[in-house]
């Protein structure tokens, strides 16, 4: 517990550090990018197709319909914008995790490793293909899962829990490979991952509910669509700290477990009785079976009494 949360502040220390603000950039530049370029594609369409789901439903059209009345016909093109945004905000979670796993946890743990670690060996049982292919295939299990989940968030406060799980089992999954990557083999990252399976996604999990957090922001009021181009940006950037500070968590956790796991592979070493080399050691040449017992090879049938 101890270790658990002395990581946490040195992780939250760290995220002021200038280069890993710069390092954050890089992540939102290319996610703001590719919203931007999807969203002016499909924006139209996706709000069209949207609006003829919920007209297709018929209570809750019925309900729309009540509350428009009240509030004005823009309120049903609010909600449909609302929906939407909602459905892209778990791609938007995946896309941002996945590239800060890929360009910059391998920097930050470097960072950490040349801090507070300067001795600890590079047995590299990871590589930058092997991270991107689990993001990937980790990140779509994560989004079959939200869709799955999606009939569920209508009820009262299931949407608030179960997306929080949801990517804090992804946040461990690809930040627990990417922080050991480097530094520990293959056998030793399984091995701590074992037997940290608890704190880790203790870690991972409570990044996920601070996922939560930019969400939010859509539930302020619907007029914030208008500003949306700014609103979007500023959201991409928060999922990017959050996943920035999660990679710096495990590293700062995972690290000194390394270590200490290392230490304690050359203290047993160090106590393991000495064996003698083979070149050391006689060898003793086979006797045949008839100087063994004293008689000649001979007729077999006259040795019998």
């Amino acid at each position: 517990m101890k270790l658990l949360f002395g990581s946490f502040w040195r992780a939250f220390a760290y995220c002021f550090h200038p280069k890993v603000l710069a390092l954050s950039l890089l992540p939102l530049l290319v996610a703001g990018l590719v919203t931007l370029g999807v969203g002016k594609l499909y924006w139209e369409d996706a709000l069209a197709g949207v609006r003829s789901a919920l007209e297709h439903m018929s209570l809750v059209n019925a309900a729309l319909e009540w509350v428009a009345n009240m509030l004005g016909a823009d309120f049903r093109t609010g909600v449909s914008a609302l929906v939407v945004i909602a459905l892209a905000i778990p791609v938007e979670v995946a896309l941002t995790l996945g590239l800060v796993g890929i360009w910059v946890t391998p920097a930050i743990v470097g960072m950490v490793g040349r801090r507070r670690f300067p001795d600890l060996e590079h047995r590299h049982g990871g590589s930058w293909l092997g991270g991107l292919v689990r993001s990937i295939g980790y990140s779509a299990a994560a989004l079959l899962m939200v869709l799955v989940s999606v009939p569920f968030w209508l009820i009262p406060g299931i949407a608030l829990i179960v997306p929080p799980l949801i990517w804090g089992w992804l946040n461990e999954r690809i930040m627990g490979f990417d922080v050991l990557a480097e530094h520990a083999t293959v056998a030793e990252r399984e091995a701590i991952r074992r037997a940290h399976r608890g704190p880790m996604l203790v870690i991972g999990i409570a990044c996920g509910f601070v996922c939560g957090i930019p969400s939010l922001i859509w539930t302020i009021s619907i007029k914030l669509l208008i500003f949306a181009p700014i609103v979007m940006p500023a959201a991409l950037w928060l999922y990017t700290m959050i996943f920035t500070f999660s990679a710096l968590w495990f590293a700062h956790y995972s690290l000194p477990v390394l270590a200490s796991l290392r230490d304690a592979e050359t203290a047993m070493r160090a106590v393991q009785p000495a064996v003698a080399p083979t070149s050391d050691l006689q060898l003793v040449e086979e006797v045949p079976p008839q100087e063994r017992f004293g008689y000649e090879d001979a007729d077999p049938d006259s040795r019998l009494p």
